[in-house]
């Protein structure tokens, strides 16, 4: 049984599936590789619009592999370790959305934070879990999870690593939409497509790569730079488009993205 499973395409929406539902999906270095190369695929192929990450089973991904730390413990892991940082998907140009069903805990808490839009059920447990294992925030958590939350609410989720729910996680800003457990897939699934069709693949791109890159600089820059990116979009066919089909009052035919740089 493969690591992860990759949906087949519907309407522009690539679903990616962490599948070791024993486990809880707990992160291995092969599953994190195939998550990253499925991501880095998507990315290259101008079918998908919108990649959607989620678990199988009762959990979306608790964490690292409970045997992967021991044989870091111990100095028996020699597996070659992934030249991608853990916050790769925030380098790929498509929106990904994570749906959290279940349990989301520590490395995989941090996955769930570097997609771009964060679903989750309002019954799944959250936890940084890092202090309860004799270890640190790990890979930008401790620069994310204070910009989503703030600085007195992240360090305590840090400091305590106490386990919270989806519904207390979407209060403290770290998921956009709370819901159900059992409607979450459906929830998750018109948004994407909702994406999908009427959203500009070149914007979404370019609006990613804004919202990521403008916390590290000011007010003025980032205006500035908006400036020029603006005037690069009146250039695109997709400012055409969007401007024709408003007028025209039918459904957008924006082209797809076109292969990175």
């Amino acid at each position: 049984m493969s690591d992860l499973v990759p949906a087949s395409l519907d309407a522009g929406v690539l679903t990616l599936t962490f599948n070791r539902p024993d486990r809880l999906n707990a992160w291995t270095g092969a599953l994190g590789r195939r998550y990253f190369d499925l991501l880095d695929e998507a990315d290259r192929d101008p079918g998908v619009r919108v990649i959607v990450v989620t678990g199988a089973g009762r959990g979306f991904c608790a964490g690292a592999d409970f045997e992967t730390l021991a044989a870091v413990r111990d100095g028996s892991y020699d597996e070659e370790p992934d030249t991608r940082p853990g916050t790769h998907p925030t380098t790929i140009r498509k929106p990904i959305i994570a749906a959290v069903n279940g349990a989301c805990a520590g490395f995989g808490m941090l996955q769930a934070l570097v997609c771009d839009l964060v679903f989750t059920a309002a019954e799944a447990k959250w936890t940084t879990a890092f202090a309860r294992r004799g270890l640190i925030a790990e890979y930008g958590l401790s620069w994310i999870l204070p910009r989503l939350a703030g600085q007195a609410r992240a360090m305590e989720l840090l400091l305590s690593g106490r386990t919270f729910t989806g519904a207390e996680a979407g209060g403290l800003g770290l998921a956009c939409r709370v819901t159900p457990g059992e409607r979450l897939a459906e929830e998750v699934a018109g948004y994407a497509r909702e994406l999908a069709a009427h959203s500009s693949p070149a914007s979404m791109a370019v609006i990613k790569r804004q919202v990521w890159g403008d916390w590290e600089t000011t007010l003025d820059v980032s205006a500035a730079e908006a400036f020029r990116l603006m005037t690069e979009s009146f250039a695109r066919p997709d400012f055409a488009e969007g401007v024709a089909s408003y007028l025209e009052r039918r459904p957008p035919a924006f082209p797809p993205l076109g292969a990175p740089d």
